[in-house]
């Protein structure tokens, strides 16, 4: 007798996303000095019928709370951890601009790690090209 094989969450993840006839999900990653350029690719997919999730944060913008090294340190550990948590929800990723810093390098490499699709708004800064 062969028992059914259960499912991983990523599986369940993707199951629940085809039964509720989700459009594809498409995080958007790069550094925040491309806020600009996230945003016009924000529209570009949203027009093209894809769910969008992006960076909700500039942490390249002076702000009070960064004047605290120790509370901002905090809070960019937070913002990472839950922009890995969009990736891990997205069904693709798509990196803005002409540049990829350390942070950025690490999110393609997790989105690659999970079997994630990469695009690049800039074909020549992909890591792995």
């Amino acid at each position: 007798m062969s028992y059914p094989r259960v499912l991983t969450p990523e599986e369940k993840l993707a199951d629940a996303k085809k039964l509720l006839s989700l459009p594809r999900i498409v995080v958007i990653c790069g550094s925040t000095r491309f806020m600009t350029e996230m945003n016009e690719a924000d529209l570009r997919e949203t027009e093209a019928g894809r769910i969008v999730v992006k960076p909700g944060r500039d942490m390249k913008s002076p702000r009070a709370l960064r004047s605290d090294p120790v509370e901002a340190g905090a809070l960019k550990a937070r913002l990472d951890d839950l922009h890995r948590a969009k990736i891990r929800l997205a069904d693709e990723v798509l990196v803005v601009g002409d540049y990829i810093g350390d942070s950025t390098r690490a999110e393609i490499a997790y989105a690659r790690s999970l079997g994630k699709p990469v695009r690049f708004t800039h074909p020549a800064v992909d890591p792995d090209a």
